[in-house]
C-alpha cells in the first residue's frame, strides 16, 4: 500500500510539473495606479492557491477557538459535577483482628 501511495504522489508531481512547464510563459498581473507584476502563470496560480488556502484556514479559526473554549468549559463542568456526586469513603478502616488468615 505504501508503494502505491508513493506511485500516486509521483504521478501527481509529474502531471503538475508538466503543467507548470507548459505554462511558463510570463503573465502580467495589473495592480492599481499602473503597477504590474510579471511572473510565470504557474507561479501566479500557485500563489493564488496558497493565499486561498490560508484565507480559508483563517476564516475557520475563529469558530475553532470558540468551540475549543466551549469544550474546555464543558469538561470543567463535568469534572465539578463528578466531584460533587462522589463522596469520599468515610469510616472504612482495615481491621486486622477480623482477618481470617
Amino acid at each position: 500500500m505504501r508503494y502505491l501511495m508513493w506511485a500516486i504522489k509521483l504521478l501527481l508531481f509529474c502531471i503538475l510539473f508538466v503543467f507548470a512547464m507548459h505554462n511558463a510563459d510570463p503573465v502580467r498581473l495589473h495592480f492599481f495606479l499602473g503597477y504590474y507584476w510579471e511572473a510565470p502563470l504557474a507561479l501566479l496560480l500557485l500563489i493564488t492557491l496558497a493565499l486561498g488556502a490560508a484565507l480559508g484556514v483563517l476564516a475557520g479559526l475563529g469558530q475553532r477557538i470558540r468551540l475549543r473554549r466551549e469544550v474546555l468549559l464543558l469538561r470543567k463542568e463535568r469534572k465539578a459535577r463528578f466531584e460533587q456526586t462522589t463522596t469520599p469513603l468515610q469510616g472504612i478502616t482495615a481491621d486486622a483482628s477480623r482477618d481470617p488468615a
